[in-house]
């Protein structure tokens, strides 16, 4: 892997393209060859498969994404990098630039067509951290050839994608990431490889992803229910989901149906849960349609 960017590489390609980092995009770019291969050698990319960045930004993760991946698309909102982007995979990555699609779109808008030759196989991004679990549910949803991945995101947002049930930050991206996938921490990363530097530590979670729980019912209706569990977390489910079901006799007729305690809190059930209630809702409720 040759051809990573170094901080001086970063500070003059900026330069020349007149880029500024903002906070408005969540562009923290990384400037540590090193790390760039510890995220790449994580990701466990083949040959065969298809990578999904986001946020390339200045280009560090694709250079190191391009020699072992079959195909990288990069999705860049930003017009100034993702314009530069294919100069500068021609420039540090010789033959392996002609594998580069850059899209100039935002990822939480882009859909499967737009992404379909090839379609992508594996998601491999330092994500934005202003939107970065709406991007990784998007994706999930959106495209059904991802098979795995592994981001890089805030600290604390990582430790609550791969939290389970229980603990204090387990909670609605806990729940919805594992409708998709199982995922688990693939360790921390400091703020200084970054520019500018973050004031917080980012983490690395990889994810596999697998079959839904329950074929019978809808995501959508499961999701409705993880919404209304932990829009008032403190409270029982019977209470919580009271407005989800019609009522709080409804809602405990629902829970006893799939088998879980109306007295419980939804920080304390697994997806597979989530899923038996929604295929509980009392007929005749907007819950069951």
């Amino acid at each position: 892997m040759t051809g990573l960017l170094g901080p001086a590489e970063i500070r003059e390609l900026a330069a020349r393209l007149g880029v500024a980092p903002t906070k408005k995009l969540g562009q923290n770019f990384v400037h540590d060859p090193n790390t760039v291969r510890r995220i790449v050698t994580a990701a466990g990319l083949t040959p065969d498969d298809v990578a999904l960045e986001v946020g390339p930004g200045l280009g560090s993760l694709t250079l190191g994404l391009l020699p072992v991946a079959g195909h990288v698309h990069a999705v860049e909102i930003d017009p100034v990098l993702a314009g530069a982007l294919p100069e500068t995979a021609a420039r540090h990555a010789g033959a392996d630039a002609a594998r580069l699609t850059v899209h100039r779109a935002d990822a939480l808008r882009i859909a499967a067509s737009e992404l379909a030759d090839p379609p992508p196989t594996a998601l491999v991004a330092n994500l934005p951290y202003n939107v970065a679990v709406p991007v990784v549910l998007h994706l999930l949803a959106e495209l059904p050839s991802l098979r795995h991945g592994l981001v890089m995101v805030q600290k604390e947002v990582a430790d609550r994608l791969v939290a389970g049930p229980g603990s204090k930050v387990y909670g609605i991206p806990s729940v919805k990431l594992a409708w998709y996938a199982h995922a688990r921490g693939a360790g921390k990363v400091p703020p200084n490889v970054f520019w500018p530097v973050p004031n917080v530590d980012s983490g690395l979670v990889a994810f596999t992803c697998h079959e839904p729980p329950r074929a019978d019912v809808p995501r959508e209706r499961v999701f409705a229910v993880v919404d209304a569990a932990f829009a008032q977390r403190r409270k029982t489910l019977r209470a919580a989901l009271a407005g989800w079901a019609g009522g709080p006799d409804r809602a405990a007729a629902a829970l006893t149906a799939a088998g879980v305690d109306p007295g419980a809190r939804g920080e304390s059930l697994t997806v597979e849960q989530f899923a038996a209630i929604a295929a509980s809702a009392p007929v005749g409720t907007p819950a069951a349609k």
